[in-house]
């Protein structure tokens, strides 16, 4: 009897933030494959019996090859049991759910996919930024720091074509990206946020301009995840963190 695989989104960071759908389903688990983003503590929810796999990547360093990720989803559900392959954010967002589906989709294995938080949209209004605002934004773009196999991102393309950008996966090459979008048309007064760990409790903020973001996030000893926040929202944060603040002392 073929099992099934459910492609589900752990959320930004803050294991609070998976769904209803996504939690029920990881209590539900055979097999939880999870990527290293994903906190301890949503493992902890699967049932005791639940084979645990790591399957995290960063830059440069993979725990296991996507081919063999996607082999691995389906050798378990051949074998008929419930897997969980539990993603960081959102599934299909930069998470490289899709080619999962399809390899689980072309062995014949049914697969359901639960959308997550993307940290794209919650770690900015965790800290403080709104992606729109009437007046001063009306569309956003999310943009991956690095292309497919290192290629280069095509920035003069993506520099001006919406109010607000936000960047994953990019503080390895913050420099060449404040550079590119400067070198492309934004203004190098743009206000930019580099926000690390966002939504959990060692979340921590920068603030500074395209021009000299790169030093100010070298000074504060940034390390990933962050999530890059560019466009005029950001000099909106102060105000609206201040407000948040006043509103939680009441």
């Amino acid at each position: 009897m073929i099992g099934s695989v459910a492609l589900v989104g752990a959320g930004p960071g803050d294991p609070r933030l998976i769904t209803v759908r996504g939690l029920q389903l990881l209590r539900s688990a055979d097999v939880v494959v999870h990527d290293r983003l994903v906190d301890e503590r949503l493992l902890d929810e699967a049932p005791p019996h639940a084979v645990r796999i790591f399957a995290g990547k960063a830059c440069g360093d993979h725990a296991m090859p996507q081919p063999e990720i996607n082999a691995l989803l389906v050798q378990w559900a051949l074998r008929g049991r419930r897997v969980v392959r539990l993603k960081g954010g959102d599934p299909y967002v930069f998470g490289r759910g899709a080619e999962e589906a399809e390899a689980l989709r072309a062995a014949g294995v049914p697969v359901e996919v639960v959308p997550g938080v993307s940290s794209a949209i919650a770690v900015p209004g965790s800290a403080g930024i709104p992606l729109t605002r009437r007046g001063v934004s009306s569309s956003f773009a999310v943009v991956t720091g690095h292309g497919e196999g290192g290629a280069p991102v095509d920035w003069a393309r993506v520099a001006t074509a919406t109010d607000t950008l936000v960047v994953l996966m990019g503080l390895g090459q913050l420099g060449r990206i404040a550079r590119d979008l400067i070198a492309h048309g934004r203004a190098a007064d743009t206000p930019v946020a580099v926000v690390r760990a966002g939504t959990t409790v060692d979340e921590e903020t920068v603030v500074g301009a395209l021009q000299d973001i790169e030093d100010r996030a070298h000074e504060a000893g940034l390390t990933s995840p962050v999530v890059i926040v560019v466009g005029e929202v950001v000099a909106l944060r102060h105000v609206l963190t201040a407000a948040r603040e006043s509103a939680a002392a009441v």
